[in-house]
């Protein structure tokens, strides 16, 4: 836990007596490592200088939006982001999300949920062991490489989020096999998965956009209605 609290947090929003308050407590629960920004070229300028380890994003910003802001990180990080916004709309939080946010909390909130939920996402990206060796398999013409948590094609190098990671190793792990919903859900977002079905499809798409040829015909990863997905391992590119 403690290693957790060591990490890098940066807040991008506007508003100080917000951004002031979430530091607060923060730092009250035990994280020192906290930076600030008002506004998108801040925020792109410091996690480049000093490379967060995770980001609380507002959706309304002076200079742009914060799903903007996610579309222009994930092209150099996988840098988890989890958005704190007043924007609570089904479509802002499916978007966010399918933009490879890792939470999506609304405004108001209670301090507390932010910080466990902040802790779970640290949690999940952070407290693999060293030692486990992710594995390494081909879709046709592409290297998914869960080890570096890329997808590779001709040289060219595609990231993957820590949910699209998630979800790929659990359906490695149970390739050419049915992976029901919920086992997606719950191997994503822990035993509180209820209600993230949509989500999931949301991320399933992601995920095809990035290792099919026909993502509206996929050939690896298909879905079995009623039921969930499979990955079939014997397709060709």
């Amino acid at each position: 836990m403690d290693d957790l609290k060591n990490k890098k947090l940066l807040i991008v929003e506007d508003e100080q007596e917000i951004r002031h308050m979430v530091e607060g407590f923060l730092r009250k629960e035990g994280f020192q490592r906290i930076y600030q920004a008002t506004n998108c070229e801040e925020a792109k300028q410091i996690i480049q200088l000093i490379k967060p380890d995770l980001a609380i994003l507002d959706v309304m910003l002076p200079d742009g939006d914060g799903f903007s802001l996610l579309s222009t990180i994930r092209q150099y990080s996988n840098i988890p982001v989890i958005f704190l916004t007043a924007r609570g709309e089904d479509e802002d939080r499916l978007l966010g999300l399918g933009l490879g946010a890792d939470d999506y909390i609304v405004k108001p909130f209670l301090p507390k949920e932010l910080v466990l939920r902040l802790l779970a996402v640290l949690r999940r990206v952070y407290s693999t062991p060293k030692q486990e060796q992710f594995p390494v398999f081909q879709l046709g013409k592409r290297v998914i490489d869960l080890q570096s948590g890329s997808i590779k094609l001709e040289g060219e190098e595609i990231p993957l989020t820590a949910k699209e990671h998630t979800l790929l190793l659990k359906l490695f792990e149970n390739r050419n096999r049915i992976v029901t919903n919920d086992a997606l859900c719950q191997a994503a977002w822990g035993d509180d998965y209820y209600g993230y079905e949509n989500t999931l499809m949301v991320h399933i798409r992601r995920i095809r956009e990035k290792i099919e040829v026909n993502p509206s015909q996929p050939q690896f990863l298909l879905t079995v209605r009623g039921l969930g997905y499979k990955l079939m391992m014997g397709g060709r590119d």
